[in-house]
Order: structure tokens, then C-alpha cells, then sequence
């Protein structure tokens, strides 16, 4: 109570910035003028002249009028466009470490070019993050003009790009490109072997589009670059035929299971679990196919293999279903990203969940993959110095944004008021009765001339809306995962009278439907349109746009309510911008995934009691509330999933920053002499520490052990025991000394050999190889901790903690491990001068020949005492082949080393 006075007196923390930022957009707005009367060759000098004042200590603040006045002016005269006040207000936001809420069609594009411009003065590069390569593309495309009418740079970065492309694209002042693409060339320049591989510079400023959707949705994924492993795929097609022999055991209600079934299903939190009975139908299932023997248990040691793809096969069959969670194309696994509804193309599910799907559809399988790089995408974007992003949706996710990223999220006024009218949901208890009540709502609709646009939340669900419509006899266009290649298109003139459009959660994330449809995709289909045939194009779209708003502009069908309200929200979002009519309507069914899981119980008790009748709706205020707490309570469960994930994996983080900084320390230096001498050093006391403690006896030494172990590991043959029987005066000390400069002196004797810079370079490679390796083992080992360690949790230990303690020690061994690998592989290297070399190679060449002559003998006696070529050539009196000449036998070899030698 006391809050909502203090607001209501104060305004809230969004009022208070806006109230703010307010003033500093009167004073751009009083600067125009004076600006609109540059010249261009003025305007574009001011570029320079910001970044003199930046270097002379003056701050981006301000700096910040007169840099958003410069973009305004400039876009207006490259453009044709002018900056909107709401747009300058989006623009601070983001500068100030925010996320703007700016709805569809505000122009979020526009205004990402201030803040952006304003970052890259500095010369430390900007990078605008977007969703897919489409949309990176086209901003990038769309900006360039503007931007180098000012002076800056502009990089694109796309998959399949070379590295010095890329690393162009990087050293421009601004870079558009995708989260995956800057994430994966984070880990790529990570397992770079030279400096001239890294293609990133230090990162500074990013500002990511759709924030939300990079940000939350794609949270849950961590990027991951992977190496081939053993391949498995026989195992998998064995145990894949197993699973159909299972039985899925039933629900008597919301929370308790019947006893019979081999294994249950917790739709909430999408795991699958093998029932006792289960456990011992599945065991029976193996001995019989031979996978295992009689009276094994499957929980045994050596059978964790097969446990592992048991519980993949199962997942694979009753988690994930084709069309809705993935897509077989021309033979290949895709999957379908949850969120968007997009194909994620080169994407695969990880521990061997993606090899069992493909078991399941008969596809190739495709070997599994071994972890050599891996990060999430929230440690990745807490590494910029700055971050900022704007979104149409955020404010249902401000606290994750507030807690973990530690931005605010501030909401945009839009520039007019908003006048879409979003009607309750409407209820019915069959998936039947709704489909029935969608189609009639678009019969309707269409007849008055509004376009249509139902949002259906997988492949499944709009083929199966898109075969009612034809059998309604309704034209029109199906937007998913499958047709994507047409989206463009169809998205261009979705907004036309009368139009239907079925699309998954893709539909145009990034791109507005325009009522009447897109004049601009009319006009690009004409080879060289004249400025008659554009204003006729114009005049006519206009009369259909007026048309479509008397109709009452876009009307938005949802075939059922998302797991996020934020989702929810931003298919409503497609309708209604800029001002413009529009409305919006969601239905659903007691049979909806998200009813069914989360809100069956309560709501369909609530029908009942209403009465309710087949094909009546019911529209009441308690069902939409038990809808909106039904999506918090999966919001609240994904948010926690995500908060462990990063807790887990901020363990990694600490050690993969710590390795990363050695590993660019030691690409970025010539000689690591000094660091090798030292572990060198370290190595050594460690070893003979074992074998000759430290101020102990000379009985308690084992000569015998550390000279094996000398010649085992370092290739160091050592008379020990000689030095002791013939110089008694040696001491613990004393011995230690010689033994490290007699391994001195046989590494420098190597180093003489080859010459000291081939030695430098040889011991940076091998650092960094070895390094490789064990992080890549290192990787292994921690997916394994990570895998069971929620097991502590039953022996009352905390698992996070245990994680913490265990994945430490294991990091510091590896570290050990290193230092005793690089000087192991160092010692052992065989170094030949270049004539013991030559005389190597001679004594192969001789041994080749040897043991050609040796078959030609044999192949002789084989086929009986003939006359060969050669002989039979000398006896008919024919030329005698030269000593160098081809011997006349077929051979291939010289006379001379031939049938000339015998």
C-alpha cells in the first residue's frame, strides 16, 4: 500500500528516467535548427570532430545532444527519415547499460543507429546483435548509407566466412551480425595457434535485438564447438528398437501415476523416468537381444553405456515429436527452436539425444561429438564492458534481466497512442470445438475484409489449422519452419483485405506487416519503375491500406496461449502499430499442452460447475487468470532452470577465463623459455620429492624407482646410484642440484642442434597443444560431475557446493597435469644433426629396395625358371640397357638397382 502511495507521489523508477531523459531530448529538439543548416561536408566533419573531444577526456554523455542531433539530421537527408522523440528517449536508454521496450513498428532499427554511432567513436567497435543472418544482413544493408555518409565503417559477419574477412568485419567501427556467429568466434579465436587466427578484437559495446529471445529464450543452450568422438551408431539402432516393446504408464490424475507401465512422463519438466517393472522389462529386452548378460543389472559399472542410451532412446520417442520439436529434411535431423519456430540448421542436441532421434526416424547417424569449446550465452554477453537491448517485450522478464545481467529495463512510450483491441479468451473444452470456433471467427472476419493472422505454437499445429481452412474452402498462406524461404513474401502482403496467414512463432520476428500490404515489394518487381509508376503504386496501396482500417486493421487468432506471456505478447504485437486498428483474440482447449499440464485441474473443475455444453465457450475472468498464473508458474520453473544452469556453469566460466588469459598470453609472446625453465623446475622437485623426501635418510631413498622413473617420463638415463657408491659426500641437496642440471644440459645440447628460435617455437606449440588437450579432457570430466551430482543431494550435501569443490580440485590436478605433460613431451623429443638425418633416410631408401628385390625373387620362383625381359633383351643381342635407364623388366626402378646389380 505504502509503495503504490509512494508511486503514485513520485511516479515509478520507468516515469522518473523518462521524466529525465525528457530534458535532454528538448535540448537535441532545440539543436535542430542550428543543424539543419550545415552542409553536408559540415556534418560529416563533426564525426572527427567527436572523436578529438573523446580523446581530449570528454565523456559520451556529453557528447551525447550533439551526436544524436547528427545521426537525426544525417538520416534525414540520406533517409528521408526523421528521428521521432520516442526514438531519441529509446536511443539514451540504450546507452545507459539499458533495455528498451519499444512496441512493433516503433522503428527500433532507426533507432539503434544513435546509440551505435555515438559507441563507435571511441574506435573500439560496435556489435549489433540480431537474430538470424537475414536480419543482420538487411539492417546492416539499410544502415550502411547513413553510417558512411557520417565516416564509419560497417562489417557484416555471416557463417562460412573466411578468417580475414572476418576479422575485416570486425575492425570495423560498426559489425552486424548473429549471437550464435560472435559466440562462436569467441571460441574459435580461444583455440586459435597463432595470433594472426583471431579474427575479434577486445569486446566493448554490444546492442542486441530481440534481446529477449537471445537473452532468455536461448539461455537455456550453451554454444558448443565440437570434435568427433567414437562412433556408436550400431548401439544406437539396437536399443532404438527396444523402446516400441514399452509400455507408458498412465496417470490416475494430476499428480499420482497407476501402478502398471514400464516407464512415466513428467510433462511439466519434460523428463522420462523407467519404472521398476521398466527396469526389469528393459534388462530382459538387452540379454535377449545380446547387448548384456544374464543376472547383469543395468545400473552396474560397466553397463552405464548402455544405461545412457536406454534413457536417450526413450527420451527420443516420448519427448520429442517430428513436425513440432524437429523436422527430417532430405534425410537429416533439423531442429525446430521452440521459440521462433525457425529451423536451426548445423544445430544438434547434445549427449546423444540428436543420435537417438535419428535411430528413431531411420536417418544416417551421424557420429556423436566430443565438447572442445563451450560457453553460454550469458557468460558470453557478460564479457562486453557495455551492453544494452531492445525488444517489443521485456517487462514481464525485467527482474531476470535486473538479476543476471544486471540491466534495467526501462518501456518506450510509443510515439502514437495504441488503439488494438485485445478480447478475452475464449475456452472450449475440445481441441475440436475451438479449431471449429477459430474458422468461424476467420469466415467472419474475411467477410468484412480483414486480413487475418493466426499464430499456432508449432509445424503440427498450423498444418492441422491450414487443413480446416482448405476444407472450409478459405484461401491461404502457411508461414513455418518448412516454408520458410517464402516468409518475405508472404509476410510482405499479409496485411491486404481479406488475406489468411497461418504462421508458427517465426512469423517475422523483425519485420512489420503493413496494412494494404507492402507497395515497396510492388515497386521491386518492376525492372526501372518511373517516379508515375511509383506514386500510382502508392495511391493505390494507400486506398487499400484506408480500406483495411475501416475493416478494423489486422486481426490477430492465437490457436492456444504460449508458455511465456512475453510470447503471447508479441504475437499481439503484430497487430495494432504504429496507431493503427487492429485487434486480437486467443483460443483455447481443455486439450492445449499448456492446459492439460499446468491448468487442467482448476479450470475444468470451474467448467463443469458453470455447465457447460459441447461447442460453448467459456469467458470468464477466473479462467484467464488461472491462465496467466498457469504460464508464471512454467516462466518461474524456466527462470530457475536458467539461474542453475548459469550458476553451474559461472563455475566453468571462472576456469575458462583463467585458461583463456594463459592461452592469449602465450599466443601473444615469441619465447616462453623463462615460463618452461620454470616449470621445469617445479616438475622436477615434485618428482624426485617422491622418491628422495625432503630431510629424510638415505635409507628411506629409492634410487632404483627414481632412475626408472627419469628414464620413463623424460628420457633422462641418470647414473644415481654410481654418483652415491663413488662420492659419499653427496647429500640430499646436492643431488637434487645435479639431476636438474644434467637435465639442463641434455635440453640445451637439443637446443644447439636445431638452433634456439626452431626450439622457441617448438615449445610454444607443444604448450599449447598440450593445454588443448587436457581442457578438452577437462571438459569431459566436468559434464560427467555435472551429470551426477544431483545425487549428493541424497547423502544432505549441498550439490551446487559439492560442483564447486570437486570441478576445483579437478581444475587445479589438470593444471599439475600440464606442467608435467609439456616438460615430459619436451624431454623426449628426439633431435637428429642433419647428416644422422640423411643417413636415416639412405638406410630406408636401401631397406626399400632390399625388400622390392626380395618380392621380384619371390615372384620369380613363383612363376618357374623363365627368362626375364632383361635377360632375354641381352641374349637377342637388343642394346644393353644404361645403368641409369629404366630396367626393361617392368620394374619402374633404374637398370642399375635392378637386374644391373644381380
Amino acid at each position: 500500500m505504502l509503495i503504490k502511495l509512494l508511486t503514485k507521489i513520485f511516479g515509478s523508477r520507468n516515469d522518473r528516467t523518462l521524466r529525465r531523459l525528457r530534458k535532454v531530448v528538448d535540448v537535441i529538439n532545440h539543436m535542430e535548427p542550428d543543424f539543419e543548416k550545415l552542409s553536408d561536408e559540415e556534418l560529416k566533419a563533426k564525426t572527427d570532430q567527436f572523436r578529438a573531444r573523446l580523446k581530449a577526456g570528454e565523456s559520451l554523455e556529453k557528447i551525447l545532444p550533439e551526436a544524436f542531433a547528427t545521426v537525426r539530421e544525417a538520416s534525414k537527408r540520406v533517409f528521408g527519415m526523421r528521428h521521432f522523440d520516442v526514438q531519441l528517449l529509446g536511443g539514451m536508454v540504450l546507452n545507459e547499460r539499458c533495455i528498451a521496450e519499444m512496441r512493433t513498428g516503433e522503428g527500433k532499427t532507426l533507432t539503434a543507429t544513435l546509440p551505435a554511432y555515438l559507441n563507435a567513436l571511441s574506435g573500439r567497435g560496435v556489435h549489433v546483435v540480431t537474430v538470424n543472418d537475414y536480419l543482420a544482413q538487411r539492417d546492416a544493408e539499410n544502415n550502411r548509407p547513413l553510417f558512411e555518409f557520417l565516416g564509419l565503417s560497417v562489417g557484416i559477419n555471416l557463417p562460412g566466412m573466411p578468417a580475414p574477412a572476418k576479422r575485416e568485419a570486425y575492425a570495423a567501427d560498426i559489425t552486424y551480425g548473429t549471437n550464435n556467429e560472435y559466440g562462436f568466434d569467441y571460441l574459435r579465436d580461444n583455440m586459435a595457434f597463432s595470433p594472426e587466427e583471431r579474427v575479434q578484437r577486445k569486446l566493448h559495446y554490444a546492442l542486441v535485438d530481440e534481446v529477449d529471445s537471445i537473452l532468455i529464450d536461448e539461455a537455456r543452450t550453451p554454444l558448443i564447438i565440437s570434435g568427433p568422438a567414437e562412433d556408436s551408431s550400431e548401439l544406437y539402432i539396437k536399443v532404438d528398437k527396444l523402446i516400441p516393446q514399452l509400455i507408458r504408464q498412465e496417470k490416475e490424475d494430476s499428480d499420482t501415476f497407476q501402478g502398471e507401465g514400464h516407464f512415466s512422463v513428467d510433462e511439466k519438466t519434460r523428463q522420462v523416468h523407467l519404472t521398476e517393472r521398466g527396469l526389469v522389462r528393459v534388462e530382459e529386452l538387452l540379454v535377449e537381444a545380446k547387448m548384456m548378460e544374464e543376472g547383469e543389472s543395468l545400473y552396474s559399472p560397466t553397463n552405464i553405456m548402455l544405461m545412457h542410451h536406454v534413457t536417450a532412446a526413450l527420451r527420443a520417442h516420448v519427448l520429442f515429436t517430428r513436425d513440432v520439436d524437429y523436422i527430417v529434411k532430405e534425410g537429416e535431423v533439423i531442429i525446430v527452436d521452440e521459440h521462433t519456430g525457425r529451423t536451426m540448421q548445423g544445430r544438434r542436441w547434445s549427449d546423444g539425444l540428436h543420435q537417438a532421434v535419428e535411430a528413431k526416424e531411420s536417418v544416417e547417424i551421424q557420429n556423436e561429438n566430443q565438447t572442445l569449446a563451450s560457453i553460454t550465452f550469458q557468460n558470453y554477453f557478460r564479457i562486453y564492458e557495455k551492453l544494452a537491448g531492445m525488444t517489443g517485450t521485456a517487462d514481464t522478464e525485467a527482474f531476470e534481466f535486473s538479476s543476471i545481467y544486471k540491466l534495467d529495463t526501462i518501456v518506450i512510450p510509443t510515439n502514437r497512442p495504441m488503439v488494438r483491441q485485445d478480447l478475452p479468451d475464449l475456452v472450449y473444452m475440445t481441441e475440436e470445438e475451438k479449431i471449429e470456433a477459430i474458422i468461424q471467427d476467420i469466415k467472419e472476419r474475411t467477410n468484412s475484409g480483414q486480413p487475418v493472422l493466426v499464430g499456432t505454437i508449432s509445424i503440427e499445429k498450423s498444418e492441422l489449422v491450414s487443413k480446416a481452412l482448405t476444407q472450409a474452402g478459405i484461401a491461404h498462406n502457411v508461414l513455418n519452419a518448412k516454408f520458410h524461404a517464402m516468409e518475405a513474401d508472404i509476410i510482405a502482403q499479409a496485411g491486404q483485405a481479406g488475406t489468411v496467414t497461418i504462421a508458427t512463432n517465426m512469423a517475422g520476428r523483425g519485420t512489420d506487416i503493413v496494412l494494404g500490404g507492402s507497395w515497396q515489394t510492388e515497386v521491386a518487381k518492376l525492372e526501372e519503375p518511373s517516379e508515375a509508376e511509383i506514386e500510382k503504386i502508392k495511391a493505390a496501396w494507400q486506398a487499400r491500406h484506408d480500406a483495411v482500417l475501416a475493416a478494423g486493421g489486422l486481426h490477430i487468432v492465437g490457436t492456444e496461449r504460449h508458455e511465456s506471456r512475453r510470447i503471447d505478447n508479441q504475437l499481439r504485437g503484430r497487430a495494432g502499430r504504429q496507431g493503427d486498428a487492429g485487434s486480437s483474440r486467443f483460443y483455447l482447449s481443455m486439450e492445449d499442452s499448456l492446459m492439460r499440464i499446468f491448468a487442467s485441474d482448476r479450470v475444468t473443475g470451474m467448467m463443469r460447475k458453470l455447465g457447460m455444453q459441447p461447442g460453448e465457450a467459456i469467458e470468464h475472468p477466473w479462467v484467464t487468470k488461472a491462465i496467466a498464473n498457469a504460464q508464471r508458474k512454467v516462466e518461474s520453473r524456466n527462470f530457475d532452470i536458467r539461474k542453475q544452469l548459469l550458476e553451474y556453469d559461472d563455475v566453468a566460466n571462472d576456469q575458462r577465463r583463467a585458461i583463456y588469459a594463459q592461452r592469449n598470453d602465450l599466443l601473444d609472446v615469441s619465447d616462453v623459455s623463462e615460463t618452461i625453465a620454470s616449470i621445469r623446475e617445479d616438475v622436477f622437485k615434485v618428482t624426485i620429492d617422491a622418491y628422495i623426501p625432503p630431510q629424510s635418510l638415505e635409507e628411506m631413498w629409492d634410487i632404483e624407482g627414481l632412475q626408472e622413473r627419469l628414464i620413463n617420463d623424460f628420457d633422462l638415463d641418470l647414473p644415481i646410484k654410481e654418483w652415491l657408491d663413488k662420492e659419499p659426500e653427496l647429500h640430499e641437496e646436492t643431488l637434487r642440484e645435479r639431476i636438474f642440471e644434467k637435465a639442463i644440459e641434455v635440453y640445451k645440447q637439443k637446443e644447439e642442434i636445431v638452433s634456439a628460435e626452431m626450439m622457441r617455437n617448438f615449445e610454444k606449440g607443444i604448450m599449447l597443444q598440450t593445454l588443448d588437450t587436457l581442457w578438452k579432457e577437462h571438459l569431459a570430466a566436468m559434464d560427467y560431475l555435472r551429470q551426477g551430482i544431483h545425487l549428493r543431494g541424497y547423502a544432505q550435501k549441498d550439490p551446487k557446493q559439492e560442483y564447486k569443490r570437486e570441478s576445483f580440485a579437478m581444475f587445479a590436478n589438470m593444471l599439475e597435469s600440464l606442467k608435467y605433460e609439456v616438460i615430459s613431451t619436451l624431454s623426449k623429443v628426439q633431435v637428429r644433426m642433419p647428416e644422422e638425418v640423411e643417413a636415416l633416410e639412405l638406410q630406408r631408401r636401401e631397406e626399400a629396395e632390399r625388400l622390392a628385390r626380395q618380392q621380384h625373387l619371390s615372384h620369380e620362383v613363383e612363376q618357374g625358371a623363365l627368362m626375364s625381359e632383361a635377360e632375354a633383351q641381352m641374349a637377342s643381342g637388343e642394346r644393353k640397357a644404361g645403368r641409369n635407364d629404366p630396367c626393361p623388366c617392368g620394374s619402374g626402378k633404374k637398370y642399375k638397382h635392378c637386374h644391373g646389380r644381380l
